[in-house]
């Protein structure tokens, strides 16, 4: 819709289960917590992931959120040929601040119908890591809430954790 002038060049939109939700727009703290987590997960790849920021991730032909960071199975296309599906999402994280609602109650969900295996809810007001896994069809089996001190370990990559006050570092 960008394309055809539906909607304007610089909108912050999203498309959730047919409907496009016009998004807040993103402040510096939350801005700066993507960079850190960018910087950390590209750090840690050493080749096993593709890290994607702030792209659309295609749940459904009626669903292309936009999470906030990716973490991707490796492609030589690098996804030039289509936005990654949920098969090849390996961990998806969502950094919330005011949108911290909304990304529980809509995003997770879709999440989760749509078969991402793992995410991950950094609560920049609550200073705690949300870990969703075990996906269905209303949302996720497993909810574990993790704060500094402890360690956040992907599920695809065991053997890399975390501190999780690294993840919240400000």
């Amino acid at each position: 819709m960008g394309e055809t002038g539906i909607l304007a060049p610089a909108a912050r939109v999203e498309l959730l289960d047919g409907k496009i939700i016009d998004m807040p727009p993103i402040g510096s703290f939350h801005s700066g917590s993507v960079n850190w987590l960018n910087r950390l997960f590209n750090d840690l790849a050493k080749g096993r992931w593709l890290v994607t920021v702030q792209n659309p991730v295609q749940l459904t032909d009626y669903s292309e959120p936009i999470p906030d960071l990716l973490l991707l199975k490796p492609a030589s296309h690098f996804y030039k040929k289509g936005h990654p599906r949920p098969e090849e999402v390996l961990l998806l994280i969502e950094v919330a601040d005011a949108s911290l609602e909304f990304d529980r109650s809509e995003k997770l969900p879709a999440y989760g119908r749509s078969g991402i295996a793992e995410v991950w809810i950094v609560n920049l007001p609550g200073r705690t890591i949300e870990v969703y896994r075990e996906p269905h069809f209303t949302g996720y089996n497993t909810k574990q809430i993790l704060c500094p001190g402890q360690r956040a370990s992907p599920v695809a990559f065991p053997d890399v954790a975390i501190d999780v006050a690294q993840l919240l570092e400000r």
